[in-house]
């Protein structure tokens, strides 16, 4: 069964730290497999990233789909994973300590849709889609390695610390250059 992950855009724009973000999914997942729901903005940008549809997921009725939220009570496994056609993921700017914004703006208002888990930690939009691809392609997600905050260093004064998971590809955290390049331009924080 081939499978689809559904952004579900839930900012008020679509900011440029989620452009970046979404850009990076779509080096992820192929642009026919990459739905992007409940946009407002930036519909020509999305668009040449993946399928984008200004309806929101909550009205859309989908059969064998599993929401991703860090306060379901079970783990996604490989064998899990096989199960669903449709796996949505809150496009959600993070705050620290997390608010439980999926659980609040997806889970409890789609009760009929299982949920799932990728741990409990907080991942980046673009690294919870990194962490299910390496799940729904067959490896487990206690055999993954994270790091959990990375420090991006702006100047020889100034840092920004990131208080999010961080999957380690070949013994590095997965961030995408534009959002480095992106935080060591940006003037205010």
């Amino acid at each position: 069964m081939e499978q689809t992950i559904i952004i579900e855009h839930l900012e008020p724009k679509v900011w440029p730290w989620c452009k970046i973000e979404y850009e990076s999914i779509s080096q992820i997942i192929p642009k026919n497999n990459l739905w992007f729901t409940n946009i407002r903005y930036e519909e020509e940008f999305l668009k040449n990233l993946g399928k984008v549809s200004k309806e929101s997921i909550i009205d859309m009725k989908l059969e064998k789909a599993c929401i991703l939220d860090p306060n379901a009570k079970e783990t996604l496994t490989p064998k899990d994973a096989k199960q669903f056609k449709y796996f949505i993921i809150g496009g959600i700017l993070g705050d620290y300590p997390p608010k439980k914004r999926t659980k609040e703006e997806l889970t409890d208002k789609l009760h009929n849709i299982p949920a799932r888990n990728l741990g409990k930690k907080q991942f980046s939009t673009d690294n919870a889609v990194y962490v299910l691809k390496k799940i729904i392609d067959g490896t487990p997600l206690n055999k993954l390695q994270f790091q959990n905050k990375i420090t991006i260093k702006i100047n020889e004064v100034e840092s920004v610390d990131l208080p999010y998971y961080y999957p380690l590809i070949n013994g590095k955290p997965r961030i995408s250059e534009k959002l480095i390049t992106f935080l060591k331009n940006k003037k205010d924080f």
